[in-house]
């Protein structure tokens, strides 16, 4: 069944619940990013396994991602996201009730952040093909930063209040809102009428080199791209840094900044990052119109370096909420700028391959290695010069952006340059 698309975004019935059903899994997942390491550092007191929560939520990717983007580009978009959102509402709720049952140990814990990432490569391998047949190319930006909108707020909002009940309630309790949250995605998904996908040609029966020659055309097109190319490596070394950041943030604010693992001080040091997304998300659209997507990788990535290694020095909490609000803005641009920008150039029947071998790429590799790396240094060195350390590391995405063809195709503004190929 099919209906015509409304001109604006918000009169767009299937696109709203799109949007909520985001909204709402982002919600939970907020929770859930901020309790899950949490809850490990508490059960545990180590800095290398809570760290190990940060790179399992990421590892995934380097083992689905490729077949999940494959997979995604044959099969029914809506029915994978549904259920995706449904397996992990099971996976997530699994750890409230074991600590009810009083049964929970670390080792549940970090299978289930894996296995969540897991399933949810699948559900982004079709989500990042729906969203541009949903709402049109022309209109993906203004989508993104819709959907990023909403995901700033929540990041705002709910770092705070977490933080507020984790004084009062065990992590393992606020999980159960994540599970909610992806049964009520589900559902929100599963009400939208228009198609995610378009109407496939006949393609060979799905075998193991089918598949394996699906995963390898999507790798070639990123490859031969020298726009999707060189933003996709820049995500992979920007996400490096990132992963060794956020994988001792925690640590940080308990041994570094004072201000513990709970309270109103911890959740509005972790929410300042949500300012930043929301500045980047509102931004991008009237950016996009003054220049092009090359130009503002260019010179966001900068930014997003400087502000990297200088947060970790801040002498006080609130110098360090103010310091992660310059970086999420800036680091947030860069990615959301990045993957419009795939899902706007990618041939729809490529989409899910192509955004899937990405986020492999930047949060897969980039995330999990950083994540791992990060916890190492901190664990050797402290959690103020491991982040430091890791800091560094955006400087690298840089020099690459500004000596790689973004140069020339910011210059020129010039499609053809911008898929030129090796």
């Amino acid at each position: 069944m099919t209906t015509a698309m409304p001109e604006r975004l918000r009169d767009d019935p299937d696109f709203r619940r799109y949007w909520a059903a985001r909204a709402l899994s982002t919600t939970g997942s907020m929770v859930t990013a901020i309790a899950l390491p949490v809850l490990v550092y508490r059960l545990s007191g180590s800095t290398v396994l809570t760290a190990l929560v940060t790179a399992l939520e990421s590892a995934p990717y380097l083992l689905t991602g490729l077949f999940a983007g494959a997979l995604a580009d044959r099969w029914n978009r809506r029915r994978v996201m549904v259920i995706a959102d449904t397996v992990n509402a099971i996976l997530v709720g699994s750890v409230p009730l074991a600590h009810l049952l009083g049964v929970l140990t670390v080792a549940q814990v970090l299978v289930v952040a894996f296995a969540v990432q897991s399933v949810h490569t699948f559900f982004d391998g079709a989500n990042f093909g729906a969203l541009p047949v949903l709402v049109g190319r022309a209109r993906v930006a203004q989508a993104n930063s819709a959907v990023w909108t909403a995901s700033s707020l929540i990041e705002l909002l709910v770092p705070p209040a977490t933080g507020l009940l984790l004084a009062v309630l065990n992590p393992a309790t606020l999980l159960s809102l994540d599970a909610l949250s992806f049964a009520a995605s589900a559902f929100a998904v599963r009400g939208i009428v228009r198609a995610l996908s378009e109407v496939r040609e006949v393609r060979p029966p799905l075998r193991p080199r089918v598949l394996l020659n699906d995963i390898g055309e999507g790798l070639r097109y990123l490859i031969r791209h020298a726009g999707v190319r060189t933003m996709t490596l820049i995500g992979a070394v920007q996400s490096f840094a990132g992963g060794g950041f956020m994988a001792l943030i925690v640590v940080w604010c308990d041994r570094v900044l004072h201000i513990g693992t709970s309270g109103l001080r911890f959740g509005l040091v972790w929410g300042t990052w949500g300012i930043g997304g929301l500045i980047a998300a509102l931004s991008l659209p009237r950016l996009l119109k003054r220049m092009s997507p090359a130009a503002i990788t260019l010179y966001a990535l900068p930014m997003s370096a400087l502000i990297g290694v200088l947060a970790p020095l801040s002498p006080h909490w609130i110098v360090a909420a103010l310091a992660l609000l310059g970086w999420g803005s800036a680091y947030v641009l860069v990615i959301v700028n990045a993957v419009s920008y795939r899902q706007q150039v990618t041939p729809e029947h490529l989409l899910g391959r192509v955004n899937t071998a990405g986020r492999m790429l930047s949060w897969g590799v980039g995330w999990t290695i950083g994540s791992l790396v990060g916890g190492l240094l901190g664990n050797a060195f402290g959690a103020r010069t491991g982040m430091v350390l890791m800091g560094l590391f955006g400087c690298v995405g840089v020099v690459i952006a500004w000596t790689s063809p973004l140069r020339r195709i910011a210059a020129g503004h010039d499609p053809q340059a911008a898929a030129e190929t090796v």
